[in-house]
């Protein structure tokens, strides 16, 4: 968006739009309250939106998407930062990140493109795994959170044949702690009885689109998301 500069500010966010600048705000609050520490990468698209982006505790990348602008084209900055900058902004719709955090984002992200959609899922499905999901971490978890068995469980096969893709107890989650399911779906009462997830694949790795964001697990050796 061209929006003008902050004179002299050669870092930052311009978000002008008060709902997206909320959108990131609550991505970034929901970061920072799964991890203190958590640190977010804002990039530009090609489409000339900005990720957002942070590996949650469950070693899968989540992501929004929010228009505007900012300054580097890629940047990281601790959540809790981003979020005080974003709720102190001037009349351009500038905030301030905070200090530079690029050294604390471990890995690669994925890409923009290139992903083949494999089939829709009913919300209602993924939120009852993670209700059964949540019930077992409590049950089997240590002061560590929950086992790596737990969270490595494929709970859900996507697909047919040799095209079909298991999705691991870990994404479900993801998905539920970031809230990136609609409130009280799974009650008939609702009215998300027909809201879907989508899922969809590359070699390397696997993305499940949802209504207020997206997660994504790295294929093949999970460990290179963190590399």
């Amino acid at each position: 968006m061209n929006q003008p500069a902050v004179v002299g500010s050669e870092r930052g966010v311009w978000i002008p739009d008060v709902a997206q600048r909320n959108d990131l705000a609550v991505f970034a609050d929901r970061a920072r309250r799964l991890d203190d520490a958590a640190v977010i990468r804002l990039r530009t698209r090609a489409d000339g939106l900005v990720g957002a982006w942070v590996v949650t505790g469950f070693d899968v990348v989540a992501a929004r998407v929010v228009a505007g602008r900012i300054r580097p084209s890629d940047l990281s900055c601790a959540a809790d930062q981003l979020v005080a900058g974003l709720g102190n902004v001037d009349d351009s719709g500038y905030a301030d990140p905070g200090f530079p955090m690029d050294s604390g984002w471990r890995g690669a992200l994925p890409p923009e493109t290139g992903f083949v959609h494999l089939d829709d899922v009913p919300v209602p499905v993924l939120v009852e795994l993670a209700r059964r999901g949540a019930d077992l971490a409590r049950e089997h978890g240590s002061a560590h959170g929950p086992p790596a068995s737990l969270l490595d469980q494929e709970v859900l096969q996507v697909g047919s044949g040799p095209s079909a893709v298991g999705v691991p107890m870990r994404c479900v989650l993801a998905l539920t702690a970031m809230r990136f399911l609609p409130e009280n779906a799974g009650h008939e009462s609702a009215g998300h009885e027909t809201d879907v997830v989508r899922v969809r694949v590359m070699p390397t790795w696997l993305r499940i689109d949802a209504r207020y964001g997206s997660v994504f697990r790295r294929r093949g050796d999970p460990a290179l998301v963190l590399r």
